[in-house]
């Protein structure tokens, strides 16, 4: 047996891929999928199935851009009506040389979600792996508020009858294979581990020992976010993403060329450091650094107007590219000519927002003229305090409530080290705050001058 799990940075996305005898099938594929084909030339083999989990909300499906080049039949849950391939039920099992894929309804997360067993008969007819798409993880179970509120009991009942009916009673050194790791918006906290079994789960993973109404109490009570972008991911693993062949091919953007496409509605993405993007940027752009594209993106650009990246140096754009196709952002255009320098160069006008040391605050924390605002999500702020006199609003929700941030003060915007509050600073900025500052160093910055944090409960009600 052959295998491989491909591992989608940042999304913390996984994929796998399993060989045996001249065959290969793929598990849960990304959009740009020329590593599966290029993983199954190596072992000789011929992609001849293509199995999804469940219709994915976090990014976009690649089984149908991997069947174009290799002929592989879709495969996924029957409880949902795609616009592809074919649905499968409990039970039903595949074969491709020593290994047999078996099928579990596993639904909870979504309702069609279904879980592989996998056995490889040249050594044993016992359960070696199971891949469980987005109903257990390492240290955390899937997220049951997908389908709606209102059905968010029955999905919490669900995936708990999926835990414990079907994944848990296998053997104890079963290892399992979801589809995310550690940061996935798809789980609350996913532990940082490469690999677990069922044994080390049903051992250290504190929600597969909670009683039916505590683990139903429990993801009821969950406050999780939901970036409007997964409504786009639903439609389009539904119904089938468009096909992209390959990454987009960017077009080189003159600095005079830019100001024409910000009047027909360009979205500029500045992808420097917050400190670069304080220090000068073209007005009306947003300020999402590389590393946070893939969980932020999603927050603050639309599907049809065309983006443009502005970068300092324009390196491995390659790279950036795959976050925006992966997730459906077919609309990336192209991207500022030489860079960021280009634009000062040719004399045109530059936006600053302000920067501030932990010291800075510190000396003006009780002046009634500035207005601290904390864009870390609501679970942080509680498990790790807040600066004194700090209002919260998540940076993801920053933009459907302006309107409880006073334009006629200062506006100093903290999170974890300065990342997303150099968004938060972008994003107040773009929307007519004229007098916009980024705490440097976040909390942890703060924490390190010798400052206090100060902890205390937020009602329930005031979570998203």
């Amino acid at each position: 047996m052959e295998f491989e799990k491909i591992k989608s940075d940042i999304l913390a996305h996984n994929s796998y891929i399993i060989g045996a005898g001249g065959e290969a099938v793929v598990i849960d594929p990304r959009r740009d999928c020329q590593i599966y084909t290029g993983v199954a030339r190596t072992w000789n083999a011929k992609i001849t199935k293509i199995f999804e989990t469940h219709k994915n909300e976090d990014y976009v499906s690649g089984s149908r851009e991997l069947a174009r080049p290799t002929g592989a039949e879709i495969l996924h849950g029957k409880r949902e009506k795609f616009g592809f391939g074919t649905g499968v039920s409990e039970g039903d099992t595949f074969e491709f040389g020593s290994i047999e894929l078996e099928v579990l309804e596993t639904p909870g997360h979504t309702p069609e979600s279904i879980s592989f067993i996998l056995r490889d008969r040249s050594v044993s007819s016992d359960p070696l792996m199971i891949f469980t798409g987005d109903a257990l993880f390492a240290g955390e179970v899937g997220r049951t508020d997908l389908a709606g509120e209102e059905r968010r009991r029955e999905m919490s009942e669900m995936l708990h009858a999926s835990l414990h009916e079907k994944i848990l009673p296998l053997d104890d050194g079963v290892i399992v294979c979801p589809a995310h790791g550690a940061g996935s918006v798809c789980g609350g906290n996913i532990s940082d581990r490469e690999y677990t079994t069922i044994g080390f789960e049903k051992a250290t993973n504190r929600l597969l020992s909670l009683g039916k109404e505590e683990f139903v109490r429990h993801k009821m009570n969950e406050r999780l976010y939901e970036p409007p972008y997964f409504r786009k991911m639903r439609e389009l693993n539904r119904a089938g993403p468009p096909l992209i062949y390959n990454l987009p091919h960017l077009k080189a953007v003159s600095p005079r060329d830019i100001r024409s496409l910000v009047d027909q509605g360009a979205q500029i993405v500045d992808i420097r450091s917050p400190t670069g993007f304080a220090g000068g940027h073209i007005p009306g752009s947003i300020n999402i650094w590389r590393g946070g594209l893939p969980l932020f993106m999603g927050y603050f650009l639309n599907y049809e107007d065309p983006i443009i990246l502005v970068d300092d140096f324009n390196l491995a754009l390659g790279s950036v590219a795959r976050h925006f196709v992966r997730l459906g952002y077919d609309n990336l255009t192209g991207y500022l000519a030489d860079g960021f320098p280009a634009w000062f160069e040719q004399g045109e006008w530059s936006e600053r927002t302000g920067t501030w040391s932990p010291g800075d605050l510190a000396e003006r924390l009780d002046d009634p003229s500035i207005y601290i605002l904390d864009v870390r999500d609501i679970n942080n702020r509680e498990e790790t305090g807040h600066i004194q006199g700090s209002h919260h609003i998540y940076v993801g929700n920053l933009e459907d409530r302006l309107s409880e941030i006073p334009v006629d003060r200062q506006v100093i915007v903290y999170c974890d080290t300065g990342f997303k509050g150099g968004i938060a600073a972008s994003v107040l900025q773009r929307r007519g705050f004229r007098n916009v500052v980024n705490l440097l160093g976040g909390t942890i910055g703060w924490e390190a001058a010798n400052y206090p944090l100060i902890k205390e409960q937020i009602p329930l009600a005031a979570a998203p």
